[in-house]
């Protein structure tokens, strides 16, 4: 699929991941809808490029549904990616004191990065559903964003690492619940990407992270994730896939 003449939701677009995925689609001839809550950033992005961009809450139905239509009057919807972020909610199943983790902020971790995943996957699909269909029945494709700490989380991580191996969970059969419709589901699971939200932090990240990684020894680039889902999206035999974005990095226990 051609991601020139198409236009592209990209979720989360004013942070590293969703920045960089604006660029690369923009200048791949895409009408990218900015859809976020970071004002000034998305505001900035729009007066640079001439892309749009819409407040959006990926949590509730109306705020994304108007990102949706903003798309939609700017071209055919074929494109939706997903890569909001959350709160980083954490600690250990039983705390030192022995008391339990928190029920309330497993659930808040959760709706953050499975169920608002699932709320931004639903709605994109149905109006990708409504375009005309291309070359071998497409219609569109959407990609959703997990971790690799989905696969081998961290002591502490318990929460996140739930919601992100839901993401991964949901991948195969919303491709096959949208297959009859022309519709492409793949998740990217990054490992350790260094994005501008780290700012001064990032130089010890690197340092710490770095070295951990088999090749290139280094975190990864958000422009390396834009790269994989402008390719994602280019090639219509990628479907239901995970692809872990990572330098052949697993991460240890702690």
């Amino acid at each position: 699929m051609q991601i020139t003449g198409s236009s592209a939701l990209v979720v989360g677009g004013t942070g590293g991941l969703g920045e960089a995925t604006v660029r690369r689609l923009h200048a791949a001839g895409a009408k990218v809808v900015v859809a976020d809550v970071a004002d000034d950033k998305g505001k900035a992005l729009e007066e640079e490029l001439g892309v749009r961009y819409v407040r959006t809450d990926a949590g509730d139905e109306d705020s994304v549904g108007s990102a949706i239509a903003e798309a939609e009057s700017l071209g055919p919807l074929r494109i939706s990616v997903d890569c909001h972020g959350g709160p980083a909610g954490g600690g250990r199943l039983v705390g030192k004191d022995g008391s339990p983790m928190s029920l309330d902020a497993f659930k808040t971790t959760i709706d953050s990065y499975l169920t608002w995943t699932f709320n931004v996957l639903r709605l994109s699909a149905a109006a990708i559903a409504k375009q005309e269909q291309l070359e071998d029945g497409t219609r569109g494709v959407i990609i959703n964003t997990a971790s690799i700490a989905a696969f081998e989380g961290q002591i502490g991580q318990l929460p996140y690492c739930a919601a992100k191996g839901g993401v991964v969970g949901m991948t195969l059969v919303a491709a096959r619940d949208l297959s009859p419709l022309g519709i492409r589901v793949c998740t990217i699971a990054p490992g350790t990407i260094l994005t501008p939200a780290y700012g001064q932090a990032g130089e010890k990240l690197e340092a710490y992270w770095g070295p951990q990684v088999p090749h290139p020894k280094r975190m990864g680039k958000p422009s390396e994730y834009a790269t994989l889902a402008a390719s994602i999206i280019e090639n219509d035999y990628l479907n239901g896939e995970v692809i872990r974005l990572d330098g052949a990095l697993r991460f240890p226990p702690k």
